[in-house]
């Protein structure tokens, strides 16, 4: 029972720093300047009202997150650059644009987070193991200790690849409303660009902020392909490369942009029903497990409980005997 205990109390510890990192690593890629510096920022405001303040004070009075793990992570993800191969920090970087650069975080940050992973994880199930309260092997320790430290190395890069995933799923459940509204607009007399402005400022979704920075690059100079393009490269859904592809090509030869947008509209609802009819097959396969771990053996129990205790009452003046 002490065991579980211990383990119940370091997995609760591990996730409050797990926690702590992630959060953290949020804030570890601010551009400079004066409106994204914290410190400059107050100490800026303290002036224009008056404030006989220095620098220093402004900056103890940030919380301990900004004014220790960031510099902790920030300095880690330096030395770690050092000693990464280009090609594993190019296809982290891809990874974390695909994502939607959560925490706005550079590779080689992301990268040396997965050792923090690791050193918490195994760093606490080592503390907890040699506690007076846990009597456990040294084979035992040895076992655990480096399957935490695993889990814990290839945590951040699981929760990178379910970020990817859930946002290219929100971008796909979206993707046949939005280019219905976009018919419309197009329809209505608005030339494409409007219509994704339009798209942008309708909803607060994956999409709609990809439609708005598309929008930004092209008032930027960046020609609509190749914002387009990058729109398409930053998500890297099938169905958004088609309907970019089908965008710039009736743009080149000169066919009705409603009729494609609408064509491609239908065709991305029926992806969609696809793809949902996909998952429902798969419902069956995924619920095996939990049945056969939790379901099944408490049915078992209900019902051969009262047989076990008739047998054992029936054979227990023989056994007696």
């Amino acid at each position: 029972m002490g065991t579980v205990i211990a383990i119940v109390i370091g997995l609760a510890l591990v996730g409050g720093i797990v926690f702590v990192v992630i959060i953290g690593a949020r804030y570890a890629r601010e551009s400079q300047g004066v409106e994204s510096d914290p410190v400059l920022a107050r100490l800026a405001e303290a002036t224009q009202r008056g404030e006989n303040v220095s620098l220093e004070d402004i900056e103890l009075q940030q919380p301990f997150m900004e004014r220790v793990v960031i510099p902790i992570i920030k300095k880690m993800g330096e030395i770690s650059a050092r000693f990464t191969p280009e090609k594993l920090v190019q296809e982290t970087a891809l990874k974390l644009e695909l994502a939607g650069n959560p925490g706005r975080i550079d590779a080689s940050t992301f990268l040396s987070t997965r050792f923090i992973g690791a050193a918490v994880f195994g760093g606490l199930l080592l503390l907890i193991s040699n506690l007076p309260q846990v009597n456990w092997p040294t084979g035992r320790i040895f076992l655990i200790v480096s399957i935490f430290t695993l889990l814990g190395f290839f945590f951040p890069q699981m929760w990178l690849s379910s970020r990817i995933t859930r946002r290219q799923t929100d971008v796909r459940k979206a993707l046949p409303d939005a280019l219905d509204l976009l018919t419309i607009c197009v329809e209505a007399g608005l030339g494409f660009e409007a219509a994704m402005s339009k798209v942008a400022d309708k909803w607060e979704n994956e999409l709609s902020l990809m439609f708005g920075r598309s929008i930004r690059e092209i008032q930027l100079g960046k020609t609509q392909r190749e914002a387009l393009r990058d729109m398409a490269d930053r998500i890297g859904l099938p169905e958004l490369t088609s309907f970019v592809a089908a965008v710039i090509q009736s743009q080149l030869l000169g066919v009705s942009m409603a009729k494609v947008l609408r064509i491609q509209s239908d065709q991305m609802r029926m992806k969609r029903r696809q793809f949902a009819e996909e998952l429902a097959h798969k419902a069956p396969v995924k619920m095996i497990i939990p049945m056969a771990l939790l379901t099944f053996p408490s049915i078992m129990i209900i019902l051969m409980a009262p047989a076990a205790f008739q047998i054992a009452g029936a054979f227990g003046p023989l056994m007696g005997n």
